[in-house]
């Protein structure tokens, strides 16, 4: 992503909505460093909008918990904290693994295929590369998921814990050699989701979170992140 690839378009949508999505997919994509500062006068100059929207967006994104404001420094890219992005971790395991369990018990066929079709784009994006769709893919998936599982709350429980650990679950997505084991681990809930087997779907959710979470921690603790 270039500084000219920030600029938004006028559309339908507001200015601090677009401005918002933009520094996200900034933010993930590594546009910004972990710990980089975040100054208004130029995100403005690279946005294209005025430094209101971006101090609208930046405490947006403070809340989303991607960026932390620095004393004496102001707004920057949040540093991932271990313990916070383990408890992170554990707490999706658990809501993903009782989502797919209940999922496997009691979707529809018509649920089921429209998760079927939701893993077919799901597999589409990671041939694309780019971890920005694979993560718009994942939660299409997960958000048809949940909702077959009739657990809406845990479901804006686990995509707001998401967006706190966004720029972490970019890396790890394009971590090497990730791409073919996460789309077996993603066709081994759906493959228990159509057997109509509640506990091997939720202990496949579990592993596949589990596995992230490991790739996450260890990428952490080399302070790649």
């Amino acid at each position: 992503m270039t500084e000219d690839t920030l600029r938004i378009d006028r559309s339908a949508k507001t200015l601090r909505t677009l401005a918002l999505e933009r520094m996200r997919e900034a933010i993930m994509d590594f546009h910004f460093q972990p710990g980089e500062r975040l100054v208004e006068r130029p995100l403005c100059d690279q946005l294209g909008v005025s430094r209101s929207v971006v101090r609208e967006v930046l405490r947006q994104l403070e809340a989303e918990g991607l960026v932390q404001m620095v004393p004496g420094h102001g707004p920057a890219v949040a540093k991932p904290d271990l313990g916070r992005t383990d408890e992170i971790y554990e707490l999706r395991a658990l809501l993903e693994g009782l989502a797919a369990k209940a999922c496997a018990a009691a979707a529809t066929r018509e649920q089921i295929a429209l998760l079927d079709a939701a893993l077919e784009k799901l597999v589409e994006a990671w041939a694309s590369g780019a971890p920005v769709e694979v993560m718009r893919a994942t939660a299409r998936f997960y958000e048809v998921l949940f909702e077959a599982a009739d657990k809406p709350m845990a479901w804006e429980i686990v995509n707001g814990l998401n967006m706190r650990i966004n720029q972490l679950r970019s890396m790890t997505i394009a971590s090497p050699n990730r791409r073919e084991p996460a789309i077996a681990e993603m066709n081994a809930i759906m493959d228990a989701i159509r057997a109509r087997k509640p506990e091997e779907a939720e202990a496949a959710a579990r592993r596949h979170v589990e596995t992230a979470w490991r790739i996450a921690r260890n990428a952490l603790r080399r302070g790649a992140v």
